[in-house]
């Protein structure tokens, strides 16, 4: 996967759109970061992974999933898009969304999904 894939998934959902976050492409959704693309290209910033569950990610698919000491305190994985497909990507990134978009917004995405 590459960024402009996320991209392509995300922009496919209500109230989300291009930004930026710390000089990097990001996805936002009112105003709130859903995903961002780390500094060295490869990498998503991926907000919104319980502790236990990132633990779980690194340790099933430490190729695609892990974290450095800066995100240690906080619910964020990070996955090298080069080594990890949509299947593991999308649903992460679809579960963030629907706590960031507004309750209207995810009724209709449902309605039509």
């Amino acid at each position: 996967m590459t960024f402009d894939d996320v991209r392509k998934i995300a922009l496919a959902w209500p109230e989300v759109e291009d930004g930026s976050s710390y000089g990097t492409p990001a996805l936002k959704v009112r105003k709130k970061m859903l995903a961002r693309l780390r500094e060295d290209g490869d990498s998503l910033v991926m907000p919104g992974v319980p502790r236990d569950e990132r633990e779980m990610l690194v340790e099933s698919q430490p190729k695609a999933f892990y974290f450095t000491d800066h995100y240690r305190d906080y619910p964020i994985v990070l996955i090298r898009l080069a080594k990890a497909s949509r299947a593991t990507v999308e649903p992460l990134l679809r579960r963030h969304w629907r706590t960031l978009a507004s309750k209207k917004a995810v009724k209709e995405f449902d309605m039509k999904s």
